[in-house]
């Protein structure tokens, strides 16, 4: 397999390091950290956020009463999860995977068949020791498909086909090993344990004394959520938090303010989903033209302020290294000239989270867009509609990871996820040709962090590490 030059992700990765360092006081311990995101988990279990769960019909549902168990992936979700829980193995900021709860491992020459050695010594906050039955029960019921099982201090995987990214899915937040109770809250392993969860509310963990990785510097961590960027700055403003999102268009903004940004590279997808497949010859012309109308230049200098990159590729360029062969410039003309040989054409609906007042900007712009092209979208907020504007994040700098990822989230099964780029490239062509997602825009993701939070930083996967951070004086001790 062909390897890809994750270096751009790298070196955003090591400037947030150095920024952090520049800034940072002598390490003490104590303290409680408050947290505002605009997520609303419904669930502390990591598998409820496997994409494979997840379907593009409630991503990003607008519906605050849903009751569905699975819910989306997001970067705040995967810095909680990894909070309370550990995964096998992890990706370190140079993107080589280290051990974790996994010591060691290793594969047959076919990468069908992987052995993993489980560290001994581990507990669960609970109390009960880390086993290798746990370990399989845990990666089974986030992985159905997979043939996991226990062996003394190991576990055997078992893929149905040669697997070399395996490490890179194992490194993932859904994957994290936890210990299920029945009805009772999960236990995991992490450096914080639950001390306080209201479901879609608030998480208040605790620095767990006797964690095998150490103590982190904190003492506590309160995540408040539902709440929006908006809200996140004023809370800042006011000194009631420490660590808040920032959006894409604000951090020039943010930036000026005097206050800690870390900005990643690329990782986020900002793209339309259609509720189902194309239903006829006429509906494909349709969504051609609607999908032509956007004119993604225009939106990225008045509505995002510059920020992100237009696409019209799933993957970003860093990642696959052919995103700029794919064209982003609108073509109104032929737009117009394909809407002119339907007789009629309906009116779909567009829908947008609620929580984020861009998206409500973002879905009228394109409802406009699709106008002067002589098509009719309404933007709504009701949780069934035709399409949907929805934010996906890139699950993995992996790009086979990612793309799979995306795929499942647009209901589309992904037919190789291994090879060469050429491979790849004929993997992206042939998802976007299915016209199930509108690629719009490559984001970063943001944070801003007040000047008492020291080392900090941010995962490659886009969310946060707050396992070593520490709260103190913003005056640097020489």
């Amino acid at each position: 397999m062909r390897h890809f030059d994750w270096r751009p992700l790298v070196v955003s990765s090591m400037m947030i390091g150095a920024l952090a360092a520049k800034a940072e006081t002598r390490p003490q311990y104590g303290g409680t950290l408050h947290v505002i995101m605009r997520a609303e988990l419904r669930s502390l279990d990591p598998a409820d956020f496997n994409s494979a769960n997840v379907s593009s019909a409630n991503l990003s549902s607008t519906n605050p009463n849903s009751t569905d168990t699975a819910q989306p992936d997001s970067f705040a979700r995967r810095s909680l999860t990894m909070l309370m829980f550990d995964t096998l193995v992890t990706v370190d900021k140079n993107l080589r995977i280290q051990p974790s709860l996994a010591t060691s491992w290793q594969a047959s020459a076919d990468n069908q068949r992987w052995q993993f050695r489980i560290r001994s010594g581990v507990k669960f906050h609970d109390g009960t020791p880390l086993s290798a039955e746990i370990v399989a029960a845990s990666l089974r019921a986030a992985n159905p498909a997979w043939k996991v099982s226990p062996d003394a201090d190991s576990i055997f995987i078992v893929r149905d086909s040669s697997d070399p990214e395996l490490l890179e899915e194992l490194a993932l937040p859904r994957n994290a090993i936890v210990k299920r109770n029945g009805n009772s809250l999960p236990a995991g392993t992490g450096p914080f344990h639950i001390v306080d969860w209201q479901p879609g509310k608030k998480l208040a963990v605790a620095a767990e004394e006797n964690c095998w990785s150490g103590r982190p510097f904190l003492d506590a961590i309160e995540i408040e959520m539902g709440k929006s960027f908006r809200e996140q700055m004023t809370a800042m403003d006011l000194g009631k938090a420490d660590l808040v999102e920032v959006a894409a268009e604000q951090t020039h903004q943010v930036s000026r303010g005097g206050r800690r940004l870390a900005t990643s590279t690329p990782i986020e997808l900002l793209a339309l989903l259609y509720a189902r497949d194309v239903a006829s010859p006429q509906e494909t012309l349709l969504r051609q033209a609607f999908a032509l109308s956007v004119e993604r230049e225009s939106i990225r200098s008045v509505l995002l302020q510059g920020a992100g990159q237009p696409a019209a590729s799933i993957l970003p360029n860093w990642m696959s290294g052919y995103g700029f062969v794919f064209p982003t410039a609108a073509d109104l003309p032929r737009a117009r000239h394909i809407r002119e040989q339907m007789h009629t054409t309906p009116t779909w609906t567009l829908g947008y989270d609620t929580i984020d007042p861009m998206a409500r900007l973002l879905a009228e712009r394109i409802a406009l867009n699709a106008k002067d092209a002589g098509l009719s979208l309404q933007p709504t907020v009701a949780s069934a509609t035709d399409l949907k504007l929805v934010r996906i994040p890139l699950a993995s700098a992996d790009p086979w990871i990612a793309l799979a990822n995306v795929a499942a989230l647009a209901g589309v099964p992904l037919g190789k996820e291994e090879g060469s780029v050429e491979d790849l490239y004929a993997s992206e062509e042939a998802l976007l040709t299915t016209q199930r997602i509108v690629p719009l825009f490559h984001l970063p993701v943001s944070y801003a962090a007040s000047t008492t939070l020291n080392h900090w930083a941010l995962r490659p996967d886009g969310g946060w590490n707050l396992a070593d951070a520490w709260l103190g004086s913003p005056n640097r001790v020489q």
